[in-house]
């Protein structure tokens, strides 16, 4: 297990520092310049192959790409109480008691049935406490079913479907009372009718049974729902229909234990990329949380997608005003760069780099954190990608959340400058140092989160290293204690918490002991070299970074 970065990239979820058992805990003796291989083996993935550097993150925290309900509804509920059909407005169903219902549903005449299949309908869509265990509890499930299958009799069966639709909107075990009821079958042939509204309830219902869960999506799946799913889509259907077929596919694309097989992942994607391009917001948004979820996996299902060429439409989307799609693509490119070099290689290639500075400055720092996430995992990877991230001027966006940012931001960003700084090369890092990402890191170094302390901490001691290597850490050191830090990490000594006063103690008796300080006692002509010099202006000349250049 790695012991501080996210050596083997998105094992750690944004926001989320306490998920890896022993995260963060530095050993007790640092390991100096002379030993750099033991130090990258606990902090860095160079050297370590691919199913070391990324374990199934399913064991960790969930809390930036889960599913959450204000993010993507798993099932919907249709409340809506006028019918498609004027007729139905004629009927008296409003008034039957739910005997009626009962005995009107399991009757032999279709008009009697219809009214009291479409009464149920009406009690399950009411907007507040419909009631859809007394309609299960009744027994009606099974009837119901039944009366998918009338196809001579498309109101009775677009009535029997909406019911079926809002008892599986409800919880686990009313999903799984329309399920072992038999219903999943039925509706998928219902996908099929030549009736729209029949058939887009059907797909409404499917949506709802998958958005249960995996157990339920994969029956939706062998039930061959997929193909009848995508020759809709390519059927020129309304836009309303469209979006609740985009919807359902994104349930069928959910929930990761297991995933969806390959094969019905394969059979979507053409379909998804094809509904990338719809110009409906809400089609986009809910293509978008699909291939967000088929990303969240190992290299080979990141691959998948990747392979499709869908990149360079994804990065256009994370520019796009509409929140509802900015986060799912945001989301979905955030979980391809935590891939392999090489996708990674492809997403900076189709231009993320020109839009996540930018996202560092958004309003919503649901956003911003998200955007920092995504940049800590490029930074995770070589030096060609670290210097990517200079060149496209990140650095000061980044500063400037690490000092003014949410605190859930500055987390991330902290991620991104870690990750950065054991990456980077002794040039990179002193760019870094020059961006002034120093005097935020410092005060934040009274943060009450021990865990990020250390990283800091231990961001700390890496720049010291590369000072060190270019003999300048006397002025490096000259320059932290300019900003506060020596005496921050000298009270450090004394915290509460075991770790981080010993990764303080390691620092201080490292780099600033009694004969560094006969080192860092130089005359002036020494203070004033260019190095220092250098810095010192970046810190008292620039203390709010500059907006980094948009492309």
């Amino acid at each position: 297990m790695c012991l501080l970065l996210r050596a083997f990239k998105a094992n750690r979820q944004a926001g989320d520092c306490g998920s890896l058992p022993g995260a963060l805990l530095l050993p007790v003796n640092m390991p100096t310049l002379d030993a750099p291989e033991e130090r990258l083996r606990k902090f860095k993935y160079r050297g370590k192959d691919a199913s070391a550097r990324r374990q199934q993150r399913f064991a960790v925290s969930l809390e930036l790409r889960k599913a959450r309900k204000d993010e993507q509804a798993l099932k919907r509920r249709n409340i809506t109480s006028v019918s498609p059909d004027p007729a139905d407005q004629q009927t008296k169903g409003d008034s039957l008691t739910l005997q009626d219902i009962i005995s009107g549903v399991n009757a032999s005449d279709p008009e009697l049935c219809f009214q009291a299949t479409q009464a149920a309908r009406k009690m399950l869509s009411r907007e507040k406490n419909p009631p859809l265990k007394l309609i299960v509890d009744a027994g009606l499930i099974p009837r119901l079913v039944e009366l998918l299958k009338s196809s001579l009799h498309p109101r009775l069966q677009f009535e029997a479907a909406w019911a079926l639709t809002n008892i599986a909107s409800g919880a686990s075990e009313l999903t799984r009372a329309v399920v072992d009821g038999g219903a999943i079958q039925p509706l998928v042939e219902l996908l099929s009718s030549p009736h729209m509204t029949v058939c887009e309830q059907a797909v409404w219902a499917l949506g709802n049974i998958a958005g249960d869960g995996p157990e339920f999506r994969d029956n939706v799946i062998s039930s061959d729902a997929i193909p009848h799913l995508l020759t809709l889509v390519s059927s020129g259907i309304p836009v309303p229909f469209l979006r609740n077929i985009a919807w359902t596919l994104s349930n069928l694309c959910r929930n990761k234990n297991p995933y969806p097989s390959d094969h019905a992942v394969r059979q979507m994607l053409p379909a998804l990329l094809c509904l990338l391009g719809h110009p409906d917001r809400e089609v986009l948004s809910d293509t978008c949380w699909a291939l967000s979820y088929l990303t969240d996996g190992c290299d080979a299902r990141i691959g998948q997608v990747v392979d499709t060429g869908v990149l360079p439409r994804l990065v256009e989307l994370m520019s796009s005003s509409e929140l509802n799609v900015l986060t799912p693509s945001l989301r979905t490119v955030g979980n391809i760069v935590t891939g392999t070099d090489h996708q990674t290689q492809l997403a900076l290639d189709a231009g993320i780099l020109g839009v996540l500075p930018q996202l560092l400055t958004h309003p919503r720092s649901s956003i911003q954190k998200e955007a920092a996430w995504a940049l800590s995992n490029v930074a995770a990877g070589p030096r060609q990608h670290i210097q990517q991230l200079i060149t496209c001027g990140a650095l000061p966006p980044l500063v400037a959340v690490l000092k003014n940012g949410e605190f859930k931001v500055q987390k991330e960003a902290v991620w991104t400058v870690a990750n950065f700084t054991t990456g980077g090369s002794v040039d990179q890092l002193i760019q870094l140092v020059q961006a002034g990402v120093l005097e935020p890191l410092i005060n934040l170094l009274t943060i009450p989160d021990n865990k990020i302390v250390i990283i800091i901490l231990d961001v700390l001691f890496f720049i010291l290293q590369a000072a060190e290597k270019i003999s300048q850490k006397e002025n490096m050191c000259l320059l932290i204690e300019g900003l506060g830090g020596l005496d921050r990490i000298e009270a450090l000594q004394l915290h509460e918490n075991h770790q981080v006063a010993l990764t303080a103690l390691n620092i201080i008796e490292r780099h600033f002991s009694e004969e560094e300080e006969t080192v860092t006692a130089l005359p002036a002509r020494d203070r004033d070299h260019k190095f220092l010099k250098d810095l010192t202006n970046t810190y008292h000349g620039c203390t709010t970074p500059k907006p980094g250049p948009r492309p």
